[in-house]
């Protein structure tokens, strides 16, 4: 086929798609899209809240399988131990560094909340494949680094209830509610502060043909 006839053959396709994509297409603000599925929103929704570990899914784990899977899927970064490989940052140690010439941000030493390790871990990691480990597989790679940090025994199980228990050590280390600047006030204005409407001083967006004049579907 030459190259004139395929282009012909891919404007008609698409000339006969048209009416039917058009039909499933919901009117909107600005005629194209459509509402998210609740199936894609969940696929979405997986953070978890750090002080209070809500959005910990069920599931459990242990730090002996935690080992086994943190040996195959993150210690080529991290080290065999946390210590960091390469220009990856280490995950174990540090104490006590946060107010020295040398800070070290570690699990241990910076992080204030256990259910923020399984967030993280959930959503990023392995670097590679993030999104790839289950649930219980995160469990045993959290109780294995908690356990390295010396924040979770050997022999205990790991859910969501007993990650909620932990007390990470520098969980007094942040500052909860307002603002310690000298220059922000308690009667600092932080939202719906405008008093005067604002004023367009040129319309260069719409004479280029970049911003929409006038929404369609209305």
């Amino acid at each position: 086929m030459s190259r004139s006839a395929r282009c012909f053959a891919l404007l008609l396709a698409f000339a006969l798609a048209g009416p039917a994509l058009a039909q499933d297409r919901p009117t909107g603000p600005f005629g194209f899209g459509r509402p998210a599925s609740p199936e894609e929103i969940a696929g979405w929704d997986i953070d978890v809240r750090g002080p209070d570990g809500a959005g910990l899914p069920p599931g459990k784990g242990n730090v002996a399988a935690g080992e086994e899977l943190y040996m195959a899927q993150c210690a080529a970064c991290h080290g065999e131990f946390g210590e960091g490989a390469g220009r990856y940052p280490e995950l174990i140690g540090g104490r006590g560094t946060l107010t020295s010439e040398d800070p070290r941000k570690t699990i241990d030493s910076y992080w204030p909340h256990a259910p923020g390790l399984y967030d993280y871990i959930r959503r990023a990691m392995p670097f590679g494949a993030p999104q790839s480990l289950t649930p219980d597989e995160v469990y045993s790679i959290t109780a294995w680094l908690l356990n390295q940090a010396e924040l979770w025994p050997a022999d205990r199980e790991l859910d969501a209830e007993g990650l909620r228990t932990v007390k990470m050590p520098n969980r007094e280390g942040f500052i909860a509610g307002g603002d310690p600047r000298p220059d922000v006030t308690p009667d600092t204005c932080m939202t719906s502060c405008r008093t005067t409407p604002p004023k367009i001083t040129s319309d260069l967006a719409a004479r280029l043909g970049v911003t929409p004049t006038q929404r369609t579907g209305d």
